[in-house]
């Protein structure tokens, strides 16, 4: 379980595809002080296994399933991603609850500057938009975001400095894909009143 409060980042560092799967390695120097492998992290908002660390470059095991809902398919060498450790009890929550389940991918439709911020619109399948309510929480790439405002196509966000320099979405342009994981609760209570 993750909170989508992001202060690590890590850049890819190899890319390793097999009949069998796809092995994602990546470099981050302070995300961990010692190896531990089997734990959860959150690659740009996916939860993945740590399955090996050596020399500050973490390696993790991607499924099809992974692959065909995440944007990890577009993912190249050089590639930022954000990173998140998952919470320990009794930790602060100052996102919101996530898990680390990718429900879909979007593209970025139009960004805006407001002063030092950003204003960023996203598509959604229409499949989806019932999961979309303004002033609810939404995941982009493992940051912990609020829909600013639910719009014919998609939705908007907005970006404030401090996000902009902790996390890869300073690095967004038009087209674009982030992962995206809607508020659980909102999918909790979709599925009850279905």
């Amino acid at each position: 379980m993750f909170n989508g409060i992001i202060y690590n980042q890590g850049e890819v560092h190899k890319i390793n595809v097999t009949k069998k799967g796809t092995s994602i390695f990546v470099y981050s120097k302070n995300l961990i002080s010692k190896k531990k492998i089997g734990m959860s992290i959150a690659v740009d908002g996916v939860c993945l296994t740590l399955v090996s660390y050596k020399k500050n470059i973490l390696e993790f095991y991607l499924l099809r399933e992974t692959i065909n809902r995440s944007k990890f398919k577009y993912t190249k060498k050089g590639d930022i991603v954000n990173l998140e450790l998952p919470l320990k009890f009794g930790q602060d929550i100052s996102g919101h609850i996530c898990q680390g389940h990718v429900d879909t991918t979007s593209k970025v439709l139009k960004i805006s500057k407001t002063g030092n911020s950003r204003i960023l619109e996203f598509n959604i399948n229409k499949n989806y938009k019932k999961l979309l309510i303004e002033k609810a929480s939404i995941l982009i790439n493992g940051v912990s975001l609020t829909i600013s405002r639910v719009t014919k196509k998609g939705f908007e966000i907005w970006l404030i400095p401090h996000t902009l320099k902790l996390t890869n979405l300073s690095n967004i342009k038009i087209n674009t894909v982030v992962n995206i994981e809607f508020d659980i609760l909102s999918k909790y209570v979709k599925n009850y009143l279905s």
